[in-house]
């Protein structure tokens, strides 16, 4: 590439062409003698700071290219000097700790690192024959993924929901889970996310101290749409160089995979190709697949992704939503209902789902727990219509039963996490599968049925809950009557001296 440059600088001999049109961010260049291959980056401006990226050849003498920087400048006749290669990014030991943009430069105020191999973003994915086909399950610490949505490893899940219902807090919480409990690299990539949320980000893993082993790669919601549409790719070079040259496992986590195909439609759009379903592009199943299939487990380790997937109005029949679950072996779906009770992760137990949830893989007291959870949980739905008209009171005994019991076991899974520490001040849990397991079969077998549901609320381990009530005693029987408003009372005067 360098030598490529560096000719093209004194020569200008097949490397070199000039702009015949520029529609925003497409533009039409015309070489005279050598046409660019398909993914070759091109450069024009003054100082070669405009860079475009060829997606169509148009003739024996033209292509098209989308802009991945601003194309103010850029006029007809402009000279345009093909670099002789695809877009690539710095991967190695260096990129540690550090937050980069989609061309690899360095975007968190420090110097260029050093000691770095730069690879095209555009790597086939691994060969059938490499990929390992054991089932492996991730344990993330939180209670209710374990237990009822088990992750894969080296497999993909979907954290699914509209604005605002937690899909960020939760990326959050599973990287400073994963980086401190298990040896394996973080990497997060931002597309078309707040700048506020990635500043946010990267001051949080600092002050957390697990920054030493994550990458941050960020394609900003401002940038043009071709940047946003290259920098999964981006990322997941880097991922592949620490499964496959280094043989460590890799937590990818994508924030938000629903702006990749947003892109993806405005890149088509502005390539005049016809617009498909709801005005997506007609190409999206293939270029969802082609990020998508090189995340993968191999011979070497594993790279598992959990992704954050924007549902437009909370449709989950959405062309976007459909596409991307096609490809997941786990779905996360977050429900507003839930986040407006306060049960937080705002997970909705009976849509989610997981494929490692079988008997073979999870075990079978583990597989017929979460079947007796889900069945529990389904009987409460069914009922909570006759409760809201006819009251608790004209329920059966057993349906009463069954109503306890699922109101204590959507308590139980509620979680504090470390991500919301300095906002609901209560300390973050990290939670063990066989403390998850043992507190629900605890909660279905009647134990905690004179415990009030309070009591289960936001702990780590079902034991806490004993705690939590004899701690609540002292206090009760000083002051009789209802809890509640002492207790409120009693800050107030406490706010008011």
């Amino acid at each position: 590439m360098k030598s490529n440059r560096g000719t093209a600088g004194t020569t200008r001999l097949a490397n070199s062409g000039t702009v015949i049109s520029v529609r925003g961010s497409v533009v039409d260049i015309r070489f005279d003698e050598q046409l660019p291959p398909i993914y070759s980056v091109l450069r024009a401006g003054a100082e070669k700071q405009i860079v475009i990226e060829v997606l169509a050849q148009l003739d024996a003498r033209s292509v098209r290219g989308i802009a991945l920087t601003p194309t103010q400048g850029l006029a007809r006749g402009t000279a345009v000097e093909d670099t002789g290669g695809p877009l690539t990014v710095p991967v190695g030991k260096g990129i540690l700790s550090r937050m980069f943009d989609v061309f690899g430069n360095a975007i968190d105020r420090q110097e260029a690192p050093t000691d770095v191999e730069w690879r095209t973003v555009h790597q086939t994915p691994p060969a059938l024959a490499r990929r390992s086909t054991k089932s492996e399950v991730f344990e993330t610490g939180i209670k209710v993924i374990d237990v009822l949505v088990p992750l894969e490893r080296g497999g993909k899940a979907g954290l699914f929901g509209g604005a605002g219902v937690g899909k960020t807090v939760l990326l959050t919480e599973m990287i400073h889970n994963m980086i401190k409990h298990q040896e394996g690299v973080s990497i997060f990539c931002g597309i078309g996310e707040r700048c506020r949320e990635g500043e946010e980000l990267y001051r949080e893993m600092k002050e957390a101290g697990v920054l030493q082993n994550m990458v941050m790669v960020f394609g900003q919601m401002n940038e043009p749409p071709g940047s946003r549409f290259r920098v999964g790719h981006a990322a997941l070079t880097m991922a592949e160089y620490f499964r496959d040259d280094e043989h460590r496992d890799v937590l990818l986590l994508i924030d938000n995979i629903f702006r990749f195909l947003q892109a993806g439609m405005e890149v088509s759009g502005m390539m005049g190709q016809m617009p498909s379903r709801l005005g997506y592009q007609p190409t999206m199943g293939t270029e969802l697949s082609r990020l998508e299939e090189r995340i993968a487990n191999t011979d070497t380790g594993a790279i598992t992704s959990i992704q954050a997937v924007y549902v437009p109005a909370d449709d989950l029949t959405d062309p976007a939503a459909v596409h991307t679950f096609s490809h997941l072996s786990a779905s996360i779906v977050l429900s507003r209902k839930r986040a407006s009770e306060g049960l937080y992760p705002a997970i909705d137990l009976l849509q989610s789902s997981s494929k490692m949830a079988t008997p073979g893989i999870v075990g079978e007291r583990h597989y017929l727990l979460a079947q007796e959870i889900r069945r529990t949980l389904a009987q409460y739905e069914d009922l909570k219509d006759v409760i809201a008209m006819l009251g608790l009171e004209q329920l059966s005994p057993d349906d009463r039963k069954v109503v306890a019991r699922a109101r204590r076991l959507e308590r139980f899974l509620t979680q504090p996490f470390f991500a919301t520490e300095q906002f609901s001040g209560i300390k973050g849990q990290l939670v063990s599968l066989k403390d998850s397991l043992d507190g629900c079969e605890r909660i279905l077998k009647d134990e905690f049925k004179d415990y009030p549901e309070s009591a289960l609320y936001m702990i780590g381990a079902i034991d806490e809950a004993k705690k939590k009530v004899q701690a609540d005693k002292p206090a009760a029987k000083a002051e009789p009557g209802p809890k509640p408003e002492p207790e409120v009372e009693h800050a107030a005067d406490t706010h008011a001296s």
